[in-house]
């Protein structure tokens, strides 16, 4: 007799004994904590600075266009000052403006807007809520991912104290959107995992111990039924790809993720051929349930656009199809070559976008922050908006898109780690770590003319996260009482973590856009390449 090992059993350093109410409480009770901080970090004064910053120049006035009026408008170059002055007395733009990105960040940025009006505060509220949202899941997921919920919890601290993840939570830009939607995805796939395992758990036989062993037959054979969460999961990526193309990459990378557990847990049931039964009973229903929902996703974002037309004015290149009488498909309506069209555009922008930018970064540096994006910038007489009344000739406000250094540098020492404990010990939750980070971050190495952003990265800030959460769970060691071993590890644990925390507040003024005197700013600025 074969044994089967436990489905999902995580090593010993990250194992928690899940029973019990009192767990159950804090399963739940600590994630919410956690993001309660969180929440409070985002929305503290949220509206500050009262400016349009960085890109919500681009982003703040095509929400509000979409959410009024369905499709973005071409809105005058100098009307920034108008809208801060007064966003009711601006009109909205009759002709329509031409973008470059799908439509779903500006739909939940103007959502925002919706309810709090064309204001700083308002356009910012979205990202702030999903930014406090990605915490709480990342502490679910963390504490799915590692079956503890303390490192759950240490992973979404660590999110909630990420310099670059606060700065997109509180601007409206699209990236932050992108992130929400692709890190749902993953804690669903992670659910239809376990889901899946447990049904092929079930069908095992089982000896007088309770123990299950292989059944090669069941392995091979069982069809693992409805899959709810995947479909959920096709769901959150058909949105990620309605805010932001990079979206389909992480599509590709996550289908073939879940199809390697769907053959990994055959193997485990005890198939010789895991491969081949995952081709005939799995491959067909995760196609299905992700690519297609995904792309259907898709194209409802664009109802907005697509029904402009009946108003008689219409999105960009709404009326393309029409315009030049046959249709070159002709049994499709005129709003999907349209659509398709516009696609084609967008690519070709994409494609050929090489305009040098002061804070483009080459993606080799973006995790060691060799180039951060200053959002904001101002400076300040003494006793004005803050600046202390001092000898200082003036005070400098800046709001720079920079991850905590502390916890950005411990990730490049936990990338590695991650890769060798998927490399050496076959360790999924490494390789779900590493696969998540490669399909946010690798892709922009194919594109190296093209002008990247540093700010492109949080995307793949939660999995960092988890990957120092992991190597702090090995620092840590076993569980199982408090040798000199474990005693010397949750010291070491405990002072790199409050040395994040340091280095969090110690650079909250320059995440927030609060006054510093010159002196105190350009302390925080480490690298000559941060100015």
């Amino acid at each position: 007799m074969i044994l089967v090992p436990p489905f999902g059993s995580p090593p010993r350093e990250t194992e928690a004994a899940d029973s019990g109410a009192t767990t159950q409480i804090l399963a739940w009770a600590g994630p919410l904590l956690v993001a309660l901080v969180a929440g409070v970090l985002r929305f503290v004064h949220l509206g500050s600075p009262k400016a349009v910053i960085f890109d919500e120049t681009y982003y703040a006035k095509d929400a509000w266009a979409t959410i009024k009026q369905g499709y973005e408008a071409n809105w005058p170059k100098d009307i920034d000052k108008s809208i801060l002055a007064n966003p009711d007395g601006v009109a909205l733009p009759v002709d329509p403006g031409y973008v470059v990105h799908p439509p779903v960040g500006k739909w939940v940025i103007g959502l925002g807007e919706w309810m709090f009006g064309l204001t700083p505060f308002g356009w910012r509220f979205m990202t702030a809520v999903l930014g406090t949202l990605s915490v709480l899941m990342l502490c679910r997921i963390g504490r799915r991912l590692f079956r503890s919920t303390f490192l759950g919890c240490l992973a979404g601290a660590l999110l909630a104290v990420d310099g670059l993840h606060l700065v997109m939570s509180r601007t409206a830009m699209l990236d932050l959107v992108l992130m929400f939607f692709v890190l749902a995805a993953f804690g669903a796939l992670l659910i239809d995992r376990d889901g899946a395992r447990a049904r092929l758990a079930a069908v095992l036989p089982v000896d007088e111990g309770g123990r299950a062993y292989h059944d090669p037959a069941a392995a091979r054979t069982l069809r693992l039924g409805p899959r709810p969460w995947r479909i959920a999961a096709g769901v959150c990526l058909g949105l990620a790809c309605g805010t932001k193309w990079s979206g389909l990459i992480v599509l590709a990378f996550f289908g073939v993720l879940t199809v390697l557990w769907d053959v990994a847990a055959r193997r485990a049931a005890g198939t010789s051929t895991p491969f081949t039964a995952m081709l005939r009973r799995d491959a067909l229903p995760a196609f299905l349930s992700t690519v297609p929902v995904a792309l259907t996703v898709y194209v409802l974002s664009w109802t907005g656009w697509i029904l402009s037309a009946e108003d008689g004015k219409g999105g960009y290149f709404r009326d393309w199809s029409a315009s030049r009488g046959a249709v070159p498909a002709g049994w499709l309506p005129d709003w999907l070559t349209s659509l398709w069209h516009y696609q084609t555009e967008v690519y070709r922008f994409h494609a050929g976008l090489t305009q040098s930018h002061s804070y483009e970064s080459d993606p080799w540096s973006w995790l060691v922050l060799g180039r951060p994006v200053s959002y904001f910038y101002d400076s300040t007489r003494p006793g004005t908006d803050g600046c202390p009344v001092t000898e200082t000739a003036s005070c400098a406000r800046e709001v720079l898109a920079l991850g905590t250094p502390l916890l950005w540098w411990t990730a490049c020492l936990a990338l590695l780690y991650v890769l060798w404990r998927w490399t050496f010990r076959r360790d999924w939750r490494a390789g779900a770590i590493a696969c998540a980070v490669a399909a946010s971050y690798l892709p922009w190495f194919s594109y190296p003319e093209r002008t990247t952003f540093y700010f492109y990265a949080v995307v793949f800030v939660p999995y960092l996260c988890l990957a120092v959460a992991m190597l702090i769970g090995a620092v840590l060691g076993p569980r199982g009482g408090w040798g000199r071993r474990r005693a010397l590890g949750a010291v070491g644990a405990g002072v790199l973590m409050l040395l994040i925390f340091w280095n969090f507040i110690y650079f909250w003024p320059v995440y927030t856009g609060q006054s510093l005197p010159v002196e105190a700013w350009h302390d925080r600025m480490w690298l000559d390449t941060w100015i």
